[in-house]
């Protein structure tokens, strides 16, 4: 029994599907609210909030692999409580920022959980994805409204990763010898601007979408709204403000981990192109 944390979430739902293509055994999926969330075919939903780790007891039972998102819950309860329902292996999402800003309040939280799970007693993995395609979803209602998508660092790439290649990766090393005590950096296969990254969902929708690059000043403020001041300095730092060589370099986790290449940017807009709409 596998138990998908953050099922709900755009790398949860893609390893749900994921998982049940490959034949990967029975999947549990926690959810706050059962009634209310779509999985495939063969997937259990049973609630729980990660947030409280006493109400996920009942999702412990058969468990022995855990797909662990961080920040929805105390990880040293959650991670002590699988230990002794018998869990026997989990893999992380963190963040690549452990290794490019390690001075970021985000990256220091992420390492303190990566910390949290090797020290767990369990068979770890980690996963240090780059930016998600996903990410490009805060575009959505100016786009739908037909109105200029505005972003800082229009020509500054990055090597956006889709997030069912996130899941590809998790999904082995759920089911898979040979990850155990690896950290997993994953990349597209080569970087995108956030100018491209609109012309890729334009050519997607069939039409064109104006673009306005904004200076940080007007971004941070919109940010901050958001994530908070601290936050979107963050994030700022990490798409154009402070970019070090660790965060362009592409990697090639992806296809070597599944056998299969990492997805392209518009592959994921074409995947995607309903929110759009």
């Amino acid at each position: 029994m596998i138990l998908v944390t953050g099922a709900t979430g755009n790398i949860g739902r893609a390893l749900l599907e994921d998982l049940r293509a490959h034949g990967a055994g029975p999947v549990r999926a926690l959810t706050r609210d059962p009634g209310r969330a779509a999985f495939p075919e063969g997937v259990e939903a049973v609630r729980g909030d990660l947030s409280d780790p006493a109400s996920v007891e009942r999702a412990w039972d058969g468990v022995r692999a855990l797909f662990l998102v961080p920040h929805l819950g105390p990880a040293p309860e959650l991670l002590g409580a699988a230990r002794r329902a018998g869990v026997e292996r989990v893999v992380l999402v963190s963040s690549i920022t452990v290794l490019t800003h390690p001075h970021l309040a985000p990256a220091r939280q992420h390492a303190e959980v990566e910390e949290q799970v090797r020290a767990s007693g369990l068979e770890w993995t980690v996963l240090r994805p780059t930016q998600f395609a996903s990410n490009t979803l805060m575009w959505a209602p100016a786009i739908r409204a037909r109105e200029a998508v505005r972003a800082p660092y229009a020509d500054v790439g990055l090597p956006t990763v889709h997030p069912g290649d996130i899941a590809a990766v998790a999904r082995a090393a759920l089911t898979g010898p040979g990850h155990h005590g690896r950290a997993h950096t994953l990349t597209g296969p080569a970087p995108v601007t956030p100018r491209g990254q609109v012309e890729a969902i334009g050519a997607a929708l069939g039409r064109r979408i104006p673009f306005v690059e904004t200076g940080r000043a007007e971004a941070r403020a919109r940010m901050a709204a958001v994530f908070g001041a601290e936050g979107a300095d963050a994030v700022l730092d990490v798409t154009g403000g402070d970019l070090r060589d660790g965060l362009l370099e592409v990697h090639d986790t992806v296809g070597r981990v599944t056998g299969v290449p990492a997805r392209p940017f518009g592959r994921w807009a074409e995947e995607n192109a309903g929110a759009f709409r």
